[in-house]
């Protein structure tokens, strides 16, 4: 008999294997193996080819770190990425305790002032920065009227580190204010009736435990940044070449795809590194249930922390109580709520200066406009270059949006319900995209889609938009996941409901509103992307982002700040659809 079991056993643990939800997942990960992992291994491979002979070689690295030019490319590149890190995070963790101290309501209403910037495209702000920045723009006369020359305040680091961190700010707030939100309020004022100020509970208390949320947005923004080139394209000098601006230069003008590869290796490289560093710190594993969060808390940054945090908590202790009884008692509790609205103010003030532009009669841009006029938005109407790249993003928006939602909804549902020891590497795979930097997602598709003839196609393009989006709504279905009742799934199957049918019956009504968000997010991540259509449409299939930068590069008119207003016009309405479709327990709850 007991042979018979033992027999038996492997058997019944391949049935309980496959039994486990974790396989709805494979469509998902099969998907991110032929169109992520793969290309990437391809485009490393080239890179480790030489130029004229086909041969290994490791020309195209050595050309990479030992030419001057270039090393001060990657050295522009790692220190402009630091710099809008540290600054993201400096600025954006006081926005974030301020929005989480908020009722339920008001956080998420003023949430969606900060995360309206970081969904309207980066080639709609950073053109809005180079009219408001101007010689004769608002800027410069708002310091003229004040008695002061103004300086030159384009085509610079400065402004490039600036525009930089406006874009990447609401990443690193929201990332922090997911963290915020769920600490519980009750151990601070648990430190209160012992006898800490608010000032020394911040510090101890408050403070170290939000840093997971620190240490997530800081990641999240640096590797962001290092595959940046818009913002320093259009706002920097040649001294403020990134490495994504040298990579598209390399593709699309000096056609050498090698040294292309071997710059986008680096980057993930880099990339890769970082996560390494993180979860070495902060423990990145744990974010997937793994088991990482002993080694973090024993770390010596953790310990030096907790140190530093203790040193501030005096320090600032006694600065505030010294500053309360100087100014007998009073505590300066409106700076933060002035602060926050403050930088709020900072965040929409591109997107809002871009209204009144589009309306001028002049036939170049200026703010204010010196008349108003709807003459660039019927030139938009008649262009048949125009209107076909926006139906184009429409098009494509709307089949990535189905396909990326699905493939997210199977993942997310089989990984949330999975006891296997192989969902902890099937959530770090989904979340890949999110920690490379998109221009290096473009260039190695660009390589596998020029061998299978998939350049300058919609499929071409939405295929990479779907990699790009996929993150972001399997994040989105599993939060949703995570907070569902299972055992109503379990009442139905007593009630006779197999599992199809309880998932189509039962699950996806009630988690309608995260799979809304989940369309409607993926879609705005297909119809804002540039870096994709950059490279897969060849110059030929143009969207609306595409046309935009065209733009940008070839001719500048009001025409473009048009087509700018119309994208946060819908930008806006989707976001309020996404509000009207939160789950009704939700919003009654908030």
């Amino acid at each position: 008999m007991a042979e018979m079991a033992e027999s038996t056993a492997p058997a019944a643990r391949r049935r309980a294997a496959w039994r486990d939800p974790l396989w709805l997942a494979v469509p998902g990960l099969v998907y991110l193996l032929v169109f992520l992992v793969l290309p990437a291994l391809g485009m490393l491979s080239i890179s480790l080819t030489d130029t004229d002979t086909g041969e290994w070689s490791l020309a195209a690295y050595q050309r990479a770190l030992g030419v001057p030019v270039y090393t001060r490319i990657i050295g522009n590149t790692f220190a402009i990425a630091l710099q809008v890190t540290a600054l993201c995070l400096l600025l954006g963790y006081p926005l974030a305790y301020w929005l989480a101290r908020l009722p339920a309501r008001a956080q998420r209403m003023t949430a969606l002032l900060v995360l309206l910037p970081m969904w309207t495209s980066a080639l709609v702000k950073n053109f809005a920065w180079l009219v408001l920045f101007g010689r004769t723009g608002i800027v410069a006369g708002l310091i003229q009227a004040l008695g002061f020359e103004a300086p030159d305040l384009l085509f610079n680091r400065l402004t490039v580190v600036f525009a930089m961190t406006h874009s990447m700010l609401p990443i690193a707030t929201v990332s922090m204010l997911s963290v915020m939100t769920q600490l519980d309020p009750r151990l601070t004022q648990a430190a209160g009736t012992l006898g800490a100020s608010r000032v020394t509970a911040f510090w101890r208390i408050y403070l170290p435990l939000s840093m997971p949320g620190v240490a997530s947005a800081g990641l999240l923004v640096f590797i962001g940044a290092l595959g940046y080139f818009i913002t320093p394209t259009l706002l920097g000098s040649p001294r403020e070449t990134m490495m994504g601006q040298a990579i598209i230069n390399q593709v699309q003008q000096m056609d050498n795809l090698v040294f292309a590869s071997a710059l986008s290796a680096l980057l993930i490289g880099a990339a890769l590194i970082s996560c390494l560093v993180y979860d070495r710190i902060f423990g990145l594993s744990r974010v997937s249930g793994g088991g990482a969060t002993a080694r973090a808390a024993g770390s010596p940054v953790r310990r030096a922390g907790l140190f530093a945090s203790r040193v501030a908590a005096r320090v600032f202790g006694a600065a505030a109580a010294g500053l309360a009884r100087l100014l007998g008692g009073h505590r300066f509790g409106w700076l933060l709520p002035a602060y926050a609205v403050a930088l709020i103010a900072v965040l929409v003030l591109p997107i809002l200066a871009l209204v009144p532009m589009a309306f001028t009669s002049a036939d170049f841009m200026s703010f204010p406009p010196p008349a108003f006029s709807t003459r660039w938005f019927a030139e938009y109407a008649a262009s048949p270059a125009w209107t076909s790249a926006t139906l184009r993003s429409f098009g494509i928006g709307a089949a990535t949006a189905v396909v990326t939602t699905v493939l997210a909804t199977l993942a997310a549902f089989g990984l949330s319900r999975s006891t296997s020891r192989l969902s902890a590497a099937a959530f770090l795979l989904f979340m890949t995209p999110m920690v490379i930097p998109s221009i290096v997602v473009a260039v190695a598709l660009f390589q596998l889609f020029a061998w299978m003839g998939l350049i300058a196609t919609d499929l071409g393009i939405m295929i990479g938009h779907v990699v790009h989006a996929l993150p972001i709504a399997f994040v989105i279905v599993l939060a949703t996941l995570k907070s569902y009742d299972w055992r109503l799934d379990q009442a139905a199957a007593t009630l006779g409901a197999n599992r199809p049918r309880a998932f189509l019956r039962v699950t996806m009504p009630l988690i309608r509103g995260g799979l809304v968000a989940g369309l409607i997010f993926t879609f705005l991540a297909s119809f804002e992307e540039l870096t994709v259509a950059l490279f897969i449409g060849g110059g030929l299939r143009s969207t609306l982002p595409k046309q935009m930068w065209d733009d940008v590069i070839l001719q500048v008119s009001p025409l473009l700040v048009a087509a700018s207003v119309i994208v946060v016009v819908i930008v806006t309405a989707l976001f309020m659809l996404a509000e009207f479709f939160r789950p009704r327990a939700a919003r009654a709850a908030r």
